[in-house]
């Protein structure tokens, strides 16, 4: 029997853990957890991630489209522009050497890690928010929706695309930039900017599966059971995350994912001498 058979649903479960109790954050993880367990490149793990995420986060959107606080026309707005980028990532992950993706890849877990790491510090010190001026993007009172205008169009757009070059590049589901950039850019209440993000993440990472798997490059015998496994993970980690703090669920995430982003550096940094 293939060892990834076992491997791969283990992962699954992991990730999905990690994704209930951060909300979608745990996707970020798939790649080089893959990486490193199946000895994967970053080109052969990112579609199989992709599947994880699109499943994922479509259960997420039908829920928050349940709940009515999925924002459909900014969500499909921003999708439209990273379906577009998606497939060029996924075009370009296989012409690039995989040490320089890993070194990439790692240091845009970096950046997460630290973010998660400074926004956990100040919930726990009780540290308030920095005051902001408006966003582009506000909600009308009187209808319940967005104002559209150029700057939010424009903002909107560009969040959208490097989200979908991102997910075709590197297997990330984007939402590390589509959730900071929805709470930058508009005045939504975060339990709508999650479930908008989760929109979002559905028809970028759902359209970056389906081209992978016709274009050849998905596994589909590690990623079938990689996604359904993730997808069971998730139920449980939103099950542990109703009985756990948030803020130290955050810190212990972030240093996870720190403590992976400086394995994955090495690991690269490393192949770049062989």
């Amino acid at each position: 029997m293939d060892y990834s058979s076992l491997i791969s649903p283990a992962l699954g479960i992991l990730v999905g853990v990690l994704m209930g109790l951060t909300g979608a954050g745990g996707g970020i993880l798939s790649v080089p957890l893959l990486v490193f367990f199946l000895g994967l490149s970053i080109a052969e793990a990112a579609p199989i991630a992709l599947c994880a995420v699109a499943l994922a986060s479509t259960i997420g959107a039908i829920l928050g489209l349940k709940n009515k606080i999925l924002r459909y026309k900014a969500a499909g707005f921003m999708a439209i522009f990273g379906l577009a980028l998606s497939p060029l990532g996924l075009w370009l992950a296989p012409q690039i050497p995989n040490a320089p993706l890993q070194i990439l890849f790692s240091f845009i877990l970096l950046y997460v890690a630290i973010r998660l790491l400074s926004q956990a510090r100040n919930q726990i010190n009780g540290i308030p928010d920095e005051k902001r001026k408006p966003p582009p993007c506000l909600i009308n009172p009187a209808i319940g929706k967005l104002q559209w205008t150029l700057p939010c169009a424009r903002a909107l757009m560009l969040a959208g695309s490097i989200a979908g070059f991102l997910s075709g590049l590197l297997g990330v589901g984007g939402g590390f930039i589509i959730v900071p950039a929805l709470t930058r850019y508009t005045d939504l209440p975060i339990k709508s900017i999650v479930a908008t993000s989760l929109g979002v993440l559905a028809i970028i990472t759902g359209g970056g599966a389906i081209f992978s798997a016709a274009s050849g490059s998905l596994n589909i015998l590690v990623a079938a059971p990689f996604a359904l496994a993730a997808l069971g993970g998730l139920l449980i980690g939103q099950l542990l995350g109703k009985k756990l703090s948030g803020s130290y669920t955050q810190l212990i995430f972030s240093i996870f994912t720190l403590a992976i982003a400086m394995s994955l550096l090495i690991k690269g940094v490393l192949s770049l001498n062989l």
